[in-house]
């Protein structure tokens, strides 16, 4: 009788994650009074326009599933273009087969949908086999699209997608990095060949430098020691060079191309505009010494969820693979598309950076979590001049929440102890 008893509570606190770690155990609601397995989150139950955002207080909490799932109570999560696109249903069906590949043509699994992809908070939970976190570690990290987003109580990421936060920077000025920062890396890294010990003296443009990855790209470069170019509209020009722009030109002018080819030739051309710009730019990379030209702006999504997932991809693939010859053929330049990649490595060394003085986060606006549709209506009127960030909780209260959730973790985990190990005796 006492071992199966013994039993049973091995079976049903592991099967909860609770055992993941010393003073770690499965989630516990921050609200005494709500359910348990409850929270608080803005939702989408369809794909549209503002109007199809919905707060509620009865969303599933997510769960630790994974031995490297971190669980994170969320302090402030920003808005970025990704997420008023993926509220319109960019990006669906290539999402809905990254996230369940057996469930890829059931369009109505994927909701209640929760949007942001920024987040700074405080670890409360952990997998067995999380070794670089504990519980009651301020974070932040960005949130890959194919998961419940952060404008949320709790969000759940692996230990790779997370970084201990800049110890500079409350929540709500570190919220407003980490989706830029990875982009900007993943195209200047990743596509266009940069690091921080191989930019010295290159010569890059930025078109489109004011929004949130253009005006940390300005400061990553800086930091790395290139020389850069952005292109902008003139109220925005003091921001760029207060971030250390070298040269600013003033896209609306007319005489703003001539301006552009009148400067020495670029090394690496990153694109946050797309569209025309792409051609009018071209030109004003080295030929033939590796230069690089990156877009931000590649139509692999608009095609796949246009097409379909099979015929969208491949007519995609055959766009860049043609656009990559003709450009390689007549002054060998390199075409690469560059796409934003969670990294929560990649952050511990813009956390550094930030700590130095050398990153400062640009928060334009500021939203309640109560305003969230306000956030986003903010976000659509473009011209963005830095980051629109939502405190999804007071900090006083939030710290106080979180630090009751970690007590709760830590006294629950060591009662499920000592009832075990008082079975096993009876045993």
């Amino acid at each position: 009788m006492a071992l199966t008893k013994l039993l049973r509570l091995l079976h049903v606190k592991v099967a909860a994650g609770s055992f993941a770690r010393a003073g770690c155990r499965r989630n516990v609601s921050s609200s005494p009074s709500r359910r348990q397995s409850c929270m608080s989150a803005w939702v989408i139950d369809q794909y549209g326009t503002n109007g199809v955002l919905r707060h509620t207080e009865e969303i599933c909490m997510p769960t630790i599933n994974s031995p490297s799932d971190i669980m994170i109570k969320v302090n402030a999560a920003s808005l970025n273009p990704l997420d008023v696109s993926m509220r319109a249903g960019y990006g669906a069906k290539l999402m809905r087969l990254r996230r369940n590949p057996f469930t890829a043509t059931d369009s109505e699994i994927e909701f209640p949908l929760i949007l942001g992809r920024d987040v700074s908070g405080v670890v409360v939970d952990c997998g067995s086999e999380v070794t670089h976190f504990s519980p009651g570690d301020e974070v932040w990290a960005s949130v890959p699209p194919w998961k419940q987003g952060s404008l949320a109580e709790f969000v759940i990421l692996t230990e790779y997608e997370v970084s201990l936060k800049p110890k500079t920077l409350s929540h709500i000025e570190a919220a407003s990095i980490p989706y830029v920062a990875s982009t900007a890396l993943s195209a200047l890294v990743n596509a266009g060949g940069l690091c921080r010990d191989s930019s010295s003296n290159k010569r890059v443009l930025i078109t489109g430098g004011s929004g949130g990855v253009g005006t940390f790209a300005i400061q990553l470069l800086k930091a790395w020691g290139a020389h850069v170019t952005v292109t902008c509209s003139q109220n925005a020009e003091g921001l760029v060079r207060g971030l250390g722009a070298d040269e600013v030109v003033d896209y609306t002018a007319g005489d703003a191309t001539e301006q552009l080819e009148m400067m020495e030739k670029f090394d690496v051309v990153l694109d946050n505009v797309g569209g025309d710009s792409e051609e009018s730019v071209m030109g004003l990379l080295k030929t033939w010494s590796g230069a690089k030209y990156v877009t931000l702006v590649s139509p692999l999504l608009l095609n796949t969820d246009s097409m379909g997932l099979l015929d969208g991809a491949v007519h995609a693939g055959l766009a860049l693979h043609s656009k990559a010859i003709q450009n390689i053929l007549s002054g060998g330049v390199f075409y690469r598309w560059g796409f934003y990649a969670p990294d929560g490595p990649a952050l511990d060394e813009v956390s550094r950076l930030v700590d130095a003085g050398k990153i400062l986060p640009v928060v334009e606006a500021q939203f309640p979590f109560s305003q969230v549709p306000q956030a986003f209506q903010k976000l659509e009127q473009g011209h963005a001049r830095g980051k629109t960030v939502v405190s999804v909780s007071e900090d006083g209260d939030d710290d106080r929440q979180a630090e009751e959730l970690v007590q709760n973790i830590g006294t629950e985990a060591t009662d499920t102890a000592q009832e075990v190990q008082e079975t096993a005796k009876e045993n």
